[in-house]
């Protein structure tokens, strides 16, 4: 199995990206783990709404806001994931500050281009 990855602000929207990233991540082998405002179910990942403790976390990508992020900070930092992709839209430099206060790696970058170009 490829990269334990947790798509923070998930959708089952088909027209959302956290959507089309949780069934690329899935094609591409990757476990994904998600939590969004709604429950539902993508491609066999279950959306759940609260903070679960998962352990082993890869990649957290996120597709919330600046703002929406806020409550997540210690969540992600107590995750301890390896990375935190910051998609279009998500970037915080409050967050990456953080990020490299408690050395964890971080990129401006879009999940699923880096999916499409092998580079996840």
């Amino acid at each position: 199995m490829g990269k334990k990855t947790l798509v923070l602000g998930a959708s089952n929207n088909p027209e959302r990206y956290s959507f089309l990233v949780i069934n690329r991540l899935v094609a591409n082998n990757h476990a994904v783990r998600a939590i969004g405002l709604d429950e539902g179910e993508v491609n066999g990942v279950k959306i759940v709404k609260v903070k679960k403790r998962y352990k082993k976390i890869d990649t957290v990508t996120l597709y919330l806001n600046k703002e929406n992020q806020k409550d997540y900070y210690e969540y992600i930092i107590a995750l301890s994931p390896k990375r935190v992709i910051f998609n279009p839209g998500t970037e915080n430099s409050e967050l990456e500050n953080i990020l490299i206060k408690n050395n964890i790696s971080f990129e401006r970058s879009c999940t699923l281009t880096l999916l499409a170009i092998a580079q996840y």
